[in-house]
């Protein structure tokens, strides 16, 4: 059966041929009517040195605050943001992360909001969510933090989850009850009993000022943690280490010491044969 009268005019290798047809963009650019609009290399450059790249170790809510904060240092009248963010996007993508934008259908992204909510559903999934939430329902104070290094790794985790959607006196309830007993019992007695007395606008601003007063105080102090039992133990190896020295010099006053058997030798002449009473020099009529 004969073909069209096009493809009648093509070999083998033209069919086989790879070419750029079908390659197109998930992102609709939003039309800009103004003539004089690009992106400088200098803003686009900017975007790469933060480029995301998909990895589970890698902070999607950062990156998108990061790139807004870039984005943001351009402003242009009667063009959009999201017309500046839908273009210099791409940019701000490497490895896995690029992959995942190009494999989205064509134009299926019209806005920045749905590029924010289907980047977040890839690289943010359910799992991650629930691993997150219960981190920090479940926060516990670690035996050598302070209770400041403590609330500082708690607001950690609800900056990488900022969807979090726990209420104040949650957030407030869920570090409490992870302090140590000796760190709660300081937070209710700075709160004149117990936190629970506390509105939940108050309680947070008390943990908050407790937190920072700690770090201060910290700081100023300056002095190292002490390690029980360092300072025992040291002054036991040294005087074990005096004792061994003083031995070993007792030691070596004593290479050869005198045998008892062997006689005294002669007071005036030196000689072992004889004692001093028997010495014919010092009595030549002996």
């Amino acid at each position: 059966m004969a073909g069209g009268g096009g493809d009648q005019r093509r070999t083998l290798r033209d069919f086989v041929a790879p070419g750029v047809q079908g390659i197109v963009s998930s992102i609709a650019h939003p039309t800009i009517d103004v003539n004089n609009f690009e992106l400088k290399p200098a803003l686009i450059s900017m975007v790469q040195q933060s480029q995301f790249g998909g990895t589970p170790l890698e902070d999607p809510n950062l990156y998108l605050l990061i790139f807004l904060e870039v984005c943001d240092t351009l402003k242009l009248n009667d063009v959009s943001t999201d017309a500046i963010r839908l273009r210099l996007f791409p940019f701000s993508l490497r490895d896995k992360a690029r992959a995942w934008l190009y494999s989205l259908p064509c134009g299926c992204i019209t806005t920045w909001d749905e590029l924010t909510r289907v980047l977040l559903a890839k690289f943010f999934p359910p799992s991650k969510t629930a691993s997150m939430r219960n981190q920090i329902t479940n926060f516990m104070q670690k035996d050598e933090e302070t209770l400041y290094e403590a609330w500082e790794r708690f607001k950690d985790l609800l900056r990488l989850y900022p969807h979090h959607d726990l209420q104040r006196w949650m957030i407030i309830q869920a570090f409490s009850n992870g302090v140590t007993e000796s760190a709660r019992s300081t937070i209710d007695a700075t709160a004149g009993g117990t936190l629970m007395n506390k509105y939940k606008d108050e309680a947070y601003i008390l943990i908050k000022e407790m937190t920072l007063n700690n770090f201060q105080w910290s700081m100023e102090r300056g002095q190292p943690k002490r390690v029980e039992g360092k300072l025992e133990v040291d002054a036991l190896t040294f005087l074990s280490a005096k004792v061994d020295a003083t031995t070993q010099r007792l030691g070596q006053m004593n290479v050869n010491p005198v045998n008892s058997s062997t006689p005294f030798p002669c007071e005036i002449c030196g000689s072992i044969e004889h004692v001093t009473l028997n010495c014919q020099v010092g009595n030549p009529f002996s």
